[in-house]
Order: structure tokens, then C-alpha cells, then sequence
């Protein structure tokens, strides 16, 4: 909760104001909140860690400076000013002799819990890294645009399959009384799908209109991740 690594700014969190005054955390960071609302303070916000916090709920807390604490403590508790000043004296006597910290109990165990989330949300972020570059792998041939047929043997996979899942997970539809599958919206403004419209004539005179759902090289790469294995049959 206490940046004393040397690092940044030195800074004080919401969940301490609260615990060293005795208040409701929520308490604390509405008046935070409002002095700042106010232009009184200014604060950042940063997740709390699963272990931290009432029940081990997550969250977030408040982060102040110096001079803002004390202006957040005088609005809620002025008698317990003296508590905040001795706080921050701590604080700058450690961030002073960083090796202090190995001693401090409480500050050790913070600072363990800190690197032990910041290693857990590397790890999801390789695990993700992973699919994108084993999707892009499989791949690698892959540019422009292309039917639904090509972009099926790019995943290895029967047409009539990515079909059917581009259909039931939101990808195309079919207006009733219609031949052809469209587009979601959505799709095409993420860049993942496009339309081909073919026109031509008719013995009539008229004009026939063939629209046809193309599959970008940016969504051949999302579907990949979710046919990740060729398959051999339906």
C-alpha cells in the first residue's frame, strides 16, 4: 500500500489513512474524491491485491503524497494528525534505507505480496502472448481477405463448420427470406470481417447484386485461436 522502493513518489494509500484513523476505507476515498473534485488534492488509483482489503476482496485503493494526506486527514480526524506524521516519518526514514524494509515485517510482507501479483499478471500475459504468436504461426501465409471456404482451409477446418460457429457466435447472420449471410456490424468496425458486393447484368436489363462475407487476414488471426487444432471431420 506504501510506495517506499524508490521508484517513484513517495506515497501513502487510502487503505492506510483509513486503518491509521480507524474509518471506513469507502469513507476515505470519497473525501479523497471530493477534496479532489475540489482541486484541493490530487491521487492515483491502483488495484489492491487479492490478500489486502476486508475479506481479501478486491479493489482499489487511493494513492496521496505528503502534503495531500495531511489535508485528506485534517477533513476527517484533525486529532489524529500526529498519527499521520509519525507515519511519514517512518516512511522517509525507510525510503531513505531501503535495506530497513528486509526488518520491517508488515513492509516485507507487502512488498513480497506486491511482486507475487505482478508475477502472476506476467504470467497471464505470456499465456496470452503464447496464443497470439501460435495463431499467427499458423498463419503465416495468410494476407488480404477471403470466403469463408478459403479461410476455413487456412484453419484447417471443414467450410461448413466455420460456417455454422461464425453463425451461432455472433459473427454472421441471415435476414429472413434471404440467400445470403451478412456481417454483424461489429465485426467489420473491429476490422475482422468485410462484404465483397459483385454486380451484373440480366437478360432483363436489370442488375443483380451478390454480397459476399470476406474474412480479413486480422480476423482469419482471432478465429485461429478458436479452432487452434485442424480438425479432420465435423
Amino acid at each position: 500500500m506504501i510506495n517506499t522502493t524508490g521508484r517513484g513518489p513517495l506515497t501513502m494509500s487510502s487503505r492506510e489513512i483509513a486503518d491509521l484513523l480507524d474509518l471506513r476505507h469507502d469513507n476515505v476515498k470519497r473525501t479523497i474524491s471530493t477534496l479532489a473534485g475540489k482541486g484541493l488534492v490530487s491521487f492515483t488509483q491502483a488495484e489492491e491485491n487479492s490478500a489486502a482489503g476486508t475479506g481479501g476482496r478486491p479493489g482499489t485503493v487511493y494513492h496521496v503524497d505528503k502534503r495531500d494526506s495531511y489535508v485528506v486527514v485534517a477533513q476527517l480526524s484533525p486529532e489524529f494528525t500526529a498519527r499521520l506524521v509519525d507515519r511519514w516519518q517512518e516512511l522517509e526514514t525507510a525510503a531513505a534505507d531501503p535495506a530497513r524494509i528486509l526488518n520491517n515485517p508488515s513492509s516485507l510482507r507487502q512488498l513480497l505480496l506486491d511482486n507475487v501479483e505482478k508475477v502472476i499478471k506476467l504470467e497471464a500475459q505470456v499465456e496470452e502472448m503464447k496464443e497470439d504468436v501460435a495463431a499467427l504461426e499458423h498463419l503465416t501465409d495468410a494476407t488480404g481477405t477471403f470466403n469463408r471456404t478459403e479461410a476455413a482451409k487456412h484453419l484447417g477446418v471443414p467450410p461448413n463448420v466455420l460456417i455454422r460457429w461464425m453463425k451461432t457466435n455472433g459473427w454472421t447472420y441471415r435476414r429472413a427470406g434471404a440467400k445470403e449471410d451478412l456481417a454483424y456490424q461489429s465485426k467489420m468496425a473491429s476490422g475482422y470481417l468485410d462484404h465483397k458486393v459483385t454486380t451484373g447484368p440480366r437478360p432483363d436489363g436489370t442488375e443483380w447484386i451478390s454480397t459476399q462475407v470476406r474474412v480479413t487476414a486480422k480476423g482469419l488471426t482471432v478465429l485461429a485461436k478458436a479452432f487452434p487444432k485442424p480438425m479432420e471431420s465435423v
